[in-house]
């Protein structure tokens, strides 16, 4: 490995896999499933070219910056910055993704320096990220939430030395779908049915049918207040037709296999819960993307039936799908109980890191 100074450029986003310029965004997304599977030890992270270009396009409800890292002429990683235009607009989302053999050699140090940089140059407070730490005996980092915890390994040192704290611990877990009995699965659906009277499922791919865009909208918004985020400052999101429209479009243009699967209330016939499963046609994971149940809808096993009732559906429209991924907070006991019920295993965890810059700007 080179100890030359790395070379850490934005990248060019190409407008579509086809354009001259594509080159750097397609080795881009090949280093990237290499990094994740050296993280993981599988290749269950890894997402097409094409599932990414859309995410990356210009919105106007985020900024999304992204450098491309090379070192010795080899590309050996990348670090992103999302800077979401909700709320008060005083977080950043940080990444730091690289190949396992350009650590220890300032790679990351240059890097996140760019990062921080490029986030007080536009007006940010606060710098969070999320890191995979795989399981590992030894010293452990607990968060303030007391709940889980992360080995102090070669990312969490790094993080630590640069000023960041662990605010929250989240489980990843997996469910193996090929040892998984549907029967089973069928059994814990019919229970939450009759603990949830009053309430139907309903389910539909994307475009987002007309009648529940504004319910799925207003439980997206919920999405990044309700769900237990400890010390990390999430700004409430503001969700509307036309962010419904892109997230639907994001997914459609991606070619990605996509089931919503919802709890509807009978009496008020609003949509109070909600599930997302996604995958890439023809690859055996999948992934659990965002699911919520309203603050006042809870206590009706509502989780568990929406998460059934979405297995149940997955299994016809998706025979190929092997594992099921999916990302819980270490606090967020009734949701992990659910998923503890139906059989996912926990297979790693992610700490949710946080740097103050304006209280380290001052501190210097």
């Amino acid at each position: 490995m080179t100890t030359a100074t790395p070379d850490i450029r934005p990248l060019t986003i190409p407008s579509s896999l086809e354009a001259p310029e594509a080159a750097d965004f397609l080795e881009m997304v090949r280093v990237r499933n290499i990094v994740y599977d050296e993280i993981s030890g599988n290749r269950d992270e890894e997402l097409e070219p094409a599932v990414l270009l859309p995410h990356y396009q210009p919105s106007p409800f985020e900024q999304r910056l992204i450098w491309g890292v090379w070192t010795g002429g080899e590309f050996v990683g990348r670090a992103g910055l999302d800077l979401p235009h909700d709320g008060d607009a005083m977080v950043a989302y940080a990444q730091i993704e690289l190949r396992r053999h350009a650590w220890g050699h300032g790679v990351g140090t240059a890097a996140l320096g760019i990062l921080e940089a490029a986030a007080r140059a536009h007006g940010r407070r606060i710098i969070e990220s999320w890191i995979e730490h795989p399981t590992a005996d030894g010293e452990q980092v607990t968060p303030p939430t007391g709940f889980g915890h992360i080995p102090l390994d070669h990312a969490a040192r790094f993080v630590l030395r640069h000023g960041y704290a662990l605010e929250q611990v989240e489980r990843k877990s997996v469910l193996d779908v090929s040892a998984t009995s549907m029967g089973f699965v069928e059994d814990l659906h019919r229970r939450a049915l009759d603990a949830a009277d009053g309430y139907d499922v309903v389910s539909w791919h994307p475009p987002t049918p007309p009648e529940f865009v504004a319910d799925y909208a207003w439980m997206k918004s919920r999405m990044s207040v309700d769900a237990p985020s400890a010390g990390m400052e999430i700004a409430e999101e503001s969700w509307d037709a036309a962010r419904i429209l892109e997230h639907d479009t994001h997914w459609i243009d991606g070619g990605r296999d996509v089931l919503v699967v919802a709890a509807r209330e009978r009496q008020s016939g609003r949509l109070v819960a909600f599930t997302e499963l996604a995958s890439s046609p023809g690859h055996p994971v999948t992934h659990q993307e965002d699911t919520l149940v309203l603050r006042e809808h809870r206590g009706h096993r509502l989780g568990m039936l929406i998460k059934t009732a979405a297995l149940l559906r997955w299994r016809e429209l998706s025979p190929h799908t092997q594992r099921v991924l999916t990302y819980n907070a270490e606090e967020n006991r009734p949701m992990l109980a659910v998923n503890e019920a139906i059989g996912f295993d926990p297979v790693a965890y992610v700490g949710a890191w946080k740097k103050d810059l304006a209280l380290f700007q001052s501190a210097r």
